[in-house]
């Protein structure tokens, strides 16, 4: 039996996602809108609070901590959710990205200093 064409090439490949990851992040979003209100996320969250939330989830991942005592879901859970929330504001929520960054001008100063600084080291080979 022959199969049908389908030119899907170039879609996105969403049969590679592993769909226990995908249920625990549909909890965890389950636990945010009994706890604050479905869709509470798209009103706009502060990239560096965003951060911060990722970072402590990371953290307690790292200190071998599996289980948010809160939700009783995984710290993992909650990063993939936070990850999503840092993509849909960072994409859509520009006027929400605080994240400090360093002035343009101090950034050229120290290169043209270091490309001065590097102009007087003289390396001889004896």
């Amino acid at each position: 039996m022959t199969e049908g064409r389908k030119n899907d090439q170039d879609k996105s490949r969403v049969d590679l996602l592993d769909t226990e990851w995908l249920e625990e992040v549909g909890k965890v979003m389950g636990f945010g809108a009994k706890k604050y209100a479905a869709h509470n996320w798209r009103s706009g969250i502060s990239i560096s609070r965003l951060l911060g939330a990722a970072l402590r989830h990371l953290f307690a991942v790292v200190r071998g901590e599996d289980t948010d005592p809160e939700s009783g879901f995984t710290h993992v859970g909650h990063l993939s959710c936070c990850a999503m929330f840092l993509f849909a504001t960072l994409k859509d929520r520009p006027d929400l990205d605080d994240r400090y960054k360093k002035p343009r001008k101090s950034l050229e100063k120290t290169k043209s200093r270091e490309s001065k600084t590097s102009s007087k080291i003289k390396i001889s080979k004896e």
